[in-house]
């Protein structure tokens, strides 16, 4: 009887969405949309009911960072439609907060495809509100739009990429006049203006195209100019300016800027990696434009191989992310993770600032509750203070607004392979982080060093921080269900021990409360809530578990710590916390 109530309810709730998936597929027929989208549409109507199911189920949700979805016809797609509504939600509500002000806002762009064209019908939108709107002439690297929107004093601004998804995806990504994406409580009056806009015969179009205005390589230069401003070894670079380096752009935007920010700071030796150099949407050279992966970096690193260049770099679609590879004593290349690549960056940037008589007693970094806990070993070293702040980098941003006047900021990352080493920019940039890497290495041979003798040398001085990342996919609407219950257990049911040490601390980022497991105390967590777990032990591993903002995966974070007696040991050592990571994972049954 159970299982007869059960197929019966079933069947009405398919039943059910079924009718509100005909519904609304029904009004992109006969409603105001262009004939080829209409016969995508019907086509999805008459031979592909899965497909038809997902593309219209519910509305692409617009969260607190904006848009990222699978581009297509269908309210749960990115298309002109669902990108036009947005916008003029995202108008409407600055009117509300710039009464009576000549609203200025930045638009820019990646490679992806449909990109220019998404962030065209963005223009145009705001160009019909009334705004003055300041359009790239091409794809530039997101944190140019971040630059832009702070150096032409713009209330807001609109960047079009999905970072590293797939090719299949496009996002659009809402930023406020600090230059930073948007944050409370804007971000939530954006969602409900946006969702008051619920057809494309509420979007203002095809007015006042005097409004917008091209920003062309004449920005870049000034953008550049202030990245070469962070420059703090230029004897260093004068003396090894030859060091080869590898750079791949994976099709990407970082291909206008990077490889022109590493010859101002002087480097002569730069080789990029042909085949990738063209921008593409498709990323027909990787399965993923992930620089995180290694088999998107191969022929990066094989170039490197025949090139014997000394650091690989690379940057994904919308370049503010880094990839970094080291080769070795024996001539191999050592993909780092970004825990590593942040740690590397935040001890040559503030040590050299210590060295050059920068420290005052009044600098900070910024790191992520998932990012490594070495950084704030090295911070704290060196007297400089850390903050710790939710995952993305607007919560980054956020605590250098807070601070502004304040505190001095020195650099901030993020594991996910995010740096920011400049107050200039607010959202992370691997055009200055690829500089300041290349730099870094300089000093370092300077030193006598590689990077990964520094690498290595700093696990010698603060311990052995090892990290590592699990990924589930569940895709659709049954996968966010899927994700949703398994946090659900974690909640309800969290581990007594990981890896031989027991849980001591349990903090749900959700309720805002840290759990002392052996006194049943519970206190406070001073951040925004957000659906996070983290369980810490009695030998500080740390595991963290949250759902992703931005792509339908469920993320398990790892980090485990040893110490390093000396350099010698280093591959032994790292073995062991290869070992144990790879235990908690088989205990907690992700293996």
């Amino acid at each position: 009887e159970t299982s007869i109530r059960i197929n019966k309810t079933n069947k009405i709730m398919s039943g059910n969405l079924d009718l509100i998936v005909k519904e609304r597929a029904e009004k992109w027929l006969s409603g105001n949309y262009d004939e080829d989208t209409k016969k995508q549409v019907k086509y999805l109507m008459d031979n592909n009911l899965g497909e038809l199911t997902e593309s219209f189920y519910k509305d692409l949700e617009f969260g607190t960072g904006g848009l990222r979805g699978i581009m297509g016809v269908g309210t749960n797609r990115m298309n002109v439609y669902t990108v036009g509504m947005a916008t003029q939600g995202l108008a409407n509500y600055l009117k509300k907060a710039f009464p009576g002000k000549q609203i200025k806002v930045a638009i820019g762009h990646d490679s992806r495809n449909n990109s220019r064209l998404f962030s065209e019908r963005v223009a145009d939108i705001f160009a019909a509100n009334g705004f003055k709107v300041y359009l790239f002439d091409s794809l530039r690297p997101t944190p140019e739009l971040s630059f832009a929107i702070r150096k032409l004093e713009c209330d807001s601004g609109v960047v079009i990429t999905a970072s590293h998804n797939p090719k299949e995806y496009n996002g659009y990504k809402a930023y406020w006049n600090d230059g930073a994406q948007v944050v409370a409580p804007h971000d939530k009056n954006i969602i409900a203006e946006v969702q008051k806009i619920t057809s494309p015969d509420q979007v203002l179009t095809n007015g006042h195209k005097d409004n917008i205005v091209i920003l062309d390589e004449t920005f870049d230069a000034i953008y550049l100019d202030a990245v070469h401003s962070l420059s703090l070894s230029p004897e260093a670079i004068a003396a090894h300016h030859d060091l080869k380096i590898v750079y791949t752009p994976i099709h990407g935007t970082g291909v206008i800027l990077v490889p022109e920010s590493l010859r101002k700071f002087g480097f002569t030796n730069v080789v990029t990696v042909k085949e990738q150099n063209i921008p593409d949407g498709n990323f027909p050279t990787v399965a993923s434009p992930n620089p995180e992966e290694r088999a998107t970096m191969k022929m990066a690193i094989d170039l490197a191989a025949r090139q014997q260049a000394e650091i690989v770099l690379a940057t994904d679609p919308d370049a503010d992310r880094i990839g970094m590879a080291l080769r070795d004593r024996d001539g191999s290349y050592i993909l780092l993770n970004g825990n590593q690549t942040c740690a590397l960056l935040v001890y040559y940037i503030v040590r050299r600032w210590s060295e050059l008589g920068k420290l005052h007693g009044r600098e900070y970094i910024v790191k992520t509750i998932v990012t490594t806990e070495l950084v704030a070993r090295i911070a704290e070293s060196f007297g400089v203070k850390h903050f710790e702040c939710l995952t993305g980098f607007k919560y980054i941003a956020t605590v250098i607004r807070n601070l502004e006047g304040k505190m001095q900021y020195v650099c901030g990352g993020e594991e996910s392979f995010g740096f920011l080493a400049e107050d200039f920019v607010r959202d992370k940039d691997a055009v200055s982080a690829c500089s300041l890497a290349a730099e870094a290495a300089a000093w370092a041979k300077s030193q006598g060093m590689t990077l990964y003798d520094l690498l290595k040398e700093i696990y010698v001085k603060y311990g052995f921080f090892d990290e590592a990342l699990v990924s589930i996919v569940r895709q659709g609407k049954e996968g966010q269900e899927e994700i949703a219950r398994m946090m659900t257990q974690y909640r309800n049911n969290p581990p007594q021990s990981l890896g031989g040490s027991p849980v001591i601390t349990v903090k749900d980022y959700l309720t805002g409360e840290s759990l002392d497991v052996k006194s049943g105390r519970k206190t406070p967590i001073d951040m925004e809530k957000s659906n996070v777990l983290q369980f810490i032990t009695a030998d500080s591993t740390i595991v963290s578990i949250r759902p992703s903002g931005t792509e339908p995966k469920i993320k398990f974070y790892f980090g485990v710590r040893g110490e390093l007696c000396c350099e010698d040991k280093f591959e032994e050592t790292r073995q062991t916390m290869e070992r144990k990571i790879e235990s908690i994972k088989q205990e907690m049954k992700l293996i």
